[in-house]
């Protein structure tokens, strides 16, 4: 489908009819020791994006974008504040254009907020992304979740679920699509290779 928003990796876009539907929140889970970030910028790469930063600097995040070999697109980035943050990130969604994308890393801060507060957001943000023909990309960690990312889960239309196996001798990472709403979720992992870019990894798992 020629309107949906390319992740920049082509055998999952395949499997998505061509990608992401504009208006969708999609919801990426990683470990915090992972190269999910890799993932962001290949999805940054398809068209204008805003970066709203939670944790790190803006200074920080154009460092690691700049030292990112693979191609990182038209990518304005913005500092949601001290905590809490929701109401800057509020405020940065309402701004945002026409046909863009909208990166939040990480959405963890914004799930510590009260939930009526956060629910409020999230509607919010899905009106908007509706209404701009956009896609939010909601960058969540593993381990020990806020109390609100059931909420992210439930109003998230996609999710990518990475997984990385350091317990072998090689480092194995494996994106699950769980949930595809209005579409058919992934029946099986794709493994990746998230080095200088993101590629299939096409080597055989040896027991």
């Amino acid at each position: 489908m020629a309107d949906r928003l390319p992740t920049g990796i082509s055998v999952l876009d395949r499997q998505l009819d061509g990608g992401i539907p504009p208006g969708s929140i999609l919801l990426l889970s990683a470990d915090p020791a992972s190269q999910s970030e890799s993932l962001l910028y290949e999805i940054a790469g398809a068209r204008g994006t805003l970066y709203v930063t939670t944790v790190r600097s803006e200074e920080a995040v154009r460092d690691a974008v700049d030292r990112y070999r693979g191609s990182v697109g038209q990518l304005t980035i913005r500092d949601a504040g001290d905590y809490p943050p929701i109401d800057n990130a509020t405020r940065l969604v309402r701004e945002l254009p026409e046909s863009s994308n909208l990166l939040v890393d990480v959405v963890d801060p914004l799930e510590e907020a009260d939930s009526t507060r956060y629910r409020a957001f999230l509607n919010e943000l899905q009106t908007h992304m509706v209404n701009t023909g956009s896609v939010a990309v909601l960058h969540a960690m593993h381990g020990d979740p806020p109390a609100n990312r059931g909420l992210t889960e439930h109003m998230a239309d996609v999710v990518f679920d990475l997984q990385t196996d350091t317990s072998g001798s090689q480092i194995v990472n494996r994106l699950a699509v769980p949930k595809f709403r209005g579409g058919s979720a992934l029946e099986e992992t794709i493994k990746l290779q998230l080095t200088d870019g993101v590629t299939i990894d096409t080597s055989r798992d040896i027991a």
